[in-house]
């Protein structure tokens, strides 16, 4: 697993359920579950190595440097304690303004996501809001202190359209105006085509395919890309023309073949057992872990 994020970039993580995404996404902001652990890597940012940091340290860099906007927005916010509260808490932790003035930036962050009635909505418990009213407080919490890098794992959950283009139109504007690195994790390769300039493409914990969002679209190289794309619903299509991906992700607790992708390739031969596994780069900026990637 291995991709990197410049400023003011944009890079979108796909791949089908259980790929590692999410999982990723938490090891990078120090935050997975205790039963799970890193065992190698580094993951840097700014200079500091996030995997080999103190607690206290990631502590300093999430919410200020560092945000995150969970997949599931109920889980992730605290129950007990308002929205308009939560936002003040991050605020007065990491943004440095004098206490008169967090109450009035909470309600503007939540104007900002296109919450009705801020000033209302500031008092309200997480349940007392719909699933895509808490989505925008996750969101409104992620932006609150501009930070260098969002970490955005399905951001647009539970939003109707209009207030999807919304909310990315406005992690667009935080890019262009304070060059906000985002990595955005998520199912929808449209939205993934549209609003990223790079893809990097996950099968069982193992980065697949990397490369420009164009040319990945147009060119993709490994045959699990060539499926994923050839298996997106289109509009108009009948349910009889879809294209599933046959076969499913090997069991990540045992042991793993060379290639992931192996049972379920329709072009692998029994070179695809040779260790290691090839990253061969087709083209600049795109990078094909496959022995036998296909040609433009």
């Amino acid at each position: 697993m291995s991709f990197t994020v410049a400023k003011g970039e944009t890079v979108g993580i796909v791949g089908e359920s259980g790929s590692g995404k999410s999982v990723t996404a938490l090891a990078i902001m120090g935050i997975l579950h205790p039963a799970a652990r890193v065992t190698s890597g580094r993951a840097v940012f700014g200079g500091l190595d996030l995997v080999a940091a103190s607690e206290s340290q990631r502590r300093e860099y999430r919410g200020r440097e560092l945000s995150m906007i969970f997949q599931n927005p109920r889980a992730a916010l605290n129950p007990i304690r308002t929205v308009g509260r939560q936002i003040c808490d991050v605020l007065l932790r990491h943004a440095n303004l004098p206490r008169v003035q967090v109450r009035p930036r909470a309600m503007e962050l939540l104007a900002r996501v296109q919450i009705p009635d801020a000033a209302r909505r500031f008092d309200a418990y997480p349940f007392e809001l719909s699933g895509g009213m808490c989505q925008r407080v996750m969101i409104a919490l992620a932006i609150a202190c501009a930070p260098a890098l969002i970490v955005a794992d399905e951001p647009t959950t539970g939003l109707d359209v209009t207030t999807q283009a919304g909310i990315l139109d406005l992690l667009d504007e935080l890019r262009r105006t304070t060059r906000t690195a985002t990595i955005v994790i998520t199912h929808d390769l449209g939205l993934a085509a549209e609003r990223c300039d790079r893809i990097v493409v996950m099968h069982a914990g193992h980065v697949v395919e990397t490369a420009p969002a164009h040319r990945l679209f147009t060119h993709p190289r490994h045959p699990y890309t060539a499926r994923l794309i050839a298996s997106t619903p289109r509009p108009g299509a009948k349910l009889t023309e879809l294209t599933p991906i046959t076969g499913a992700v090997p069991d990540l607790r045992g042991a793993l073949p060379v290639c992931r992708y192996r049972s379920r390739c329709d072009r692998g031969t029994d070179a695809c057992d040779e260790a290691p596994l090839p990253r061969i780069a087709v083209d600049d900026g795109h990078v094909v872990a496959c022995r036998f990637p296909a040609l433009t």
